[in-house]
């Protein structure tokens, strides 16, 4: 792949990691005084590319009112709801437990050494890309970074990728890209024409995909 001319990154998963979403959720309740009886599934905290489309076109803070709302009425909380929903986007990453994958940073430098370009492609908002990157000291380490408040529509649709590689002047083909969650991240990339890169840390993902366990083997596949 001598021809590659950048390599792009999912973000949450894949070079960060924090808490599991429902403790984050429920912490936040909590320090609200809020509290849940009822067993918390995993089916209660829908992926955000779950969200219908036209929610992407939203502000920010409305956008997080939607999701949040969703998930607080299957969770059966009563009172006012939407001074909750808002209440868990403001406070979200102070008590997410943010820490960068250990790797991260000499994979970032080999890279670039390397004359790779390099960018995060996330299902966030800019806003949450640019706390996360503040927070762990990688906000200098990108070239672009693209948020579904750019595209317009989350990964896995190919808009989204097309952003970041118009950002960057290269062809699909000239890119590859890392994330950890075979249909968006993975079949997202693929589709849009990226070589694409599975992240599987733990071995457990079942499927034909091109997969490493840790972001230092990234160096085999460009």
């Amino acid at each position: 792949m001598a021809y590659l001319k950048a390599v792009l990154f999912d973000l949450d998963g894949t070079l960060v990691r924090t808490a599991p979403i429902s403790e984050i959720f429920l912490r936040i309740l909590r320090k609200h005084n809020v509290h849940v009886s009822l067993k918390v599934r995993e089916e209660f905290f829908p992926e955000v590319a779950e969200m219908d489309l036209k929610s992407f076109k939203l502000p920010y803070m409305e956008f997080w009112r939607v999701h949040n709302l969703r998930i607080l009425k299957k969770l059966g909380i009563q009172g006012d709801l939407e001074r909750l929903a808002d209440a868990l986007t403001v406070e979200w990453w102070d008590n997410a437990e943010l820490r960068v994958y250990p790797e991260v940073k000499d994979v970032l430098r080999s890279l670039r050494q390397m004359g790779l370009k390099i960018g995060i492609v996330s299902n966030g908002f800019q806003i949450d890309i640019h706390e996360i990157l503040s927070r762990t000291g990688l906000e200098s380490e990108f070239d672009v970074t693209v948020g579904v408040d750019d595209a317009g529509k989350p990964k896995p649709h190919p808009e989204i990728f097309e952003y970041a590689l118009k950002k960057l002047k290269i062809k699909p083909h000239e890119a590859l890209f890392v994330g950890d969650n075979p249909k968006t991240d993975y079949k997202g990339a693929e589709a849009a024409g990226l070589k694409p890169l599975l992240i599987d840390r733990s071995g457990k993902i079942q499927g034909q995909y091109r997969k490493i366990r840790s972001l230092r083997e990234i160096v085999n596949h460009v």
